[in-house]
This record gives C-alpha cells, structure tokens and sequence, in this order.
C-alpha cells in the first residue's frame, strides 16, 4: 500500500530449530535490536496454526521502548483468553467474530483504539473513512465534511449485517453471563485433560505422533495441534464419519479445540477413543 518491497520491509520471526512455537525472549530480542527501523510490530494474541498464547503486555511494552506501534490480530484471542488492551497499552487489535464468539461466517469484525489515539486528526492517524462513522448528526446531511465519531468507531465504513448481528448478540450475552475469567478457569482445565489423554493413550500408541502447541497452559489457549505421522485428510474424514468434526490443516495437522462455554470433559474422553479409531 505505502510502496515497500515485503521482501525486505517485513520482518518475518521462526520458531528455533526443532521447536513449533516463538520463545517470548526471542520477540523481544528482535524488537530490541531492529526496533529503531520498526514502525510497526503486528503479532497474533494467539498464532492460528499452534495455538500459541503469546505475552501481549511484554511485547506491547517492548515496541513502545522502541517507539514503534504495537498491534494484534486477535481472530483466535478473543472470547478464548481474557483480554485487557487498555490496561496492556495495545494500540490497536482487530479481530473475527465467527469463531469463538459464535456469530458465523460473515459478521461484524471488531477492532480496538487506544483512547490516547481518540480524536486525533486524520492527519495523525491517517485511515479509511467511511460513512458508517460519521456522527449520526451529520451522516444524512450529504455534505463533503467528514466528522467522525470518537474511538474505534471512527473506522466504521458500512453498516453491519443485521442477522448475523443480531445472533452475535445473543452469543455475547451467554458470554456475560458465563464471564470470561470463569471459561479461562475451565478452559485450561480442559486442555490440561486433553494433553494427558493424548500423551497417555494416543502417542503412546503412536509415538511419531506429536503436540505442537505449548505444553504449558499459560502458553496456549484452548487449542492443541497434534501433528500427524500421516496425511491429514483421511484422519478428518474418519473423525468426521464418527461424529467429530476437528479443523484440518494440510499436509499433516489437526488443530482440537475444546471450547469452555459448551464442550465437556466426556466429549474429550469420547473424541480420544474416536481420534483412536481414526488411526488404525
């Protein structure tokens, strides 16, 4: 967009050598020595393809000793983990709604500003203007004047789908109720169960077979990878023909979620024996 090379204006960051996962010391070791050239350090709350949980407040806090803007995309953070931006000093987040907040494909995004970007000119913080956030005052006015709204919702540019909406509501409703704190609780829970049934009763069987996600369940949300010993689409198709639907990812991988808010620790046992079957 700005006419950079990606090649050479993007710093891409590896797991070292025979690991799945970025170790935070390595982030910050980047963002400390290539900071003075960073104009923007743009991570995932949660990496898509591990599950990995990363440190937002450290890496916020290390980009800001740099000068640099400190973003996430949040797609698999959000309704998964608590999250405090404001407090963490994120300047911006986007994310998804049709994953764990359970809108469906198709809905609303969300983003996050920092207040101390509030009501700064676009000059400042140049970016897309829509109609959709412009002050209700002045929007059916039809006037070459563009007065945005406050905060985040400045970066409106159309309305939202009104159906998928709506269902989204309802899903952030059953979220106020259950309280994030309390699904986090759960969640860990849950996963901590998961591991051990893989360990004990899956790789055990199967011992090529490995979890890429963090083993430690501060470091992950509530999301393992299991790498495969063999090709991913006959094991999801077996699991699919058993009643168990899990997320493949080409050529070797499956990613299983158990979600706090309506998975149990018997579908876990249950999904171990099936995931069995699917292997043989």
């Amino acid at each position: 967009y700005h006419g950079h090379d990606p090649e050479k204006a993007i710093i891409l960051l590896t797991p070292r050598e025979g690991e799945y996962t970025l170790r935070t010391e390595d982030i910050l070791k980047v963002i400390d020595e290539e900071g003075d050239s960073v104009a923007l350090v743009l991570l995932p709350g949660v990496q898509f393809y591990t599950g990995q949980y990363f440190d937002i407040p450290a890496i916020t806090s290390a980009g800001h000793s740099k000068g640099c803007v400190v973003g996430f995309d949040l797609a698999h953070a959000v309704g998964n983990l608590p999250l405090s931006l404001h407090d963490w000093d994120v300047d911006f987040a986007a994310w998804c709604s049709y994953k764990y907040l359970n809108s469906g494909p198709g809905s609303i995004a969300g983003i996050f500003v920092h207040s101390r970007h509030h009501g700064k000119s676009f000059d400042e913080l140049p970016h897309f203007c829509g109609w959709w956030g412009q002050t209700l005052a002045n929007r059916f006015k039809m006037s070459s004047f563009h007065e945005p709204k406050l905060g985040a919702q400045s970066f409106m540019l159309s309305n939202p789908p009104v159906l998928p909406t709506v269902c989204l509501t309802a899903s952030l409703q059953i979220f106020n109720e259950a309280q994030i704190p309390h699904l986090r609780a759960k969640s860990i829970l849950l996963t901590t169960y998961l591991q051990l049934l893989l360990q004990q009763q899956v790789i055990s069987q199967h011992p090529t077979i490995r979890i890429l996600s963090p083993l430690e369940s501060k470091s992950r949300g509530c999301q393992i990878s299991v790498l495969l010993d063999r090709p991913v689409k006959p094991v999801t198709q077996k699991l699919e023909s058993l009643g168990v639907i899990c997320d493949a990812r080409e050529p070797d991988v499956i990613r299983i979620s158990p979600t706090p808010l309506y998975n149990t620790f018997s579908d876990i046992q249950r999904f171990i024996g099936v995931f069995l079957q699917a292997l043989q």
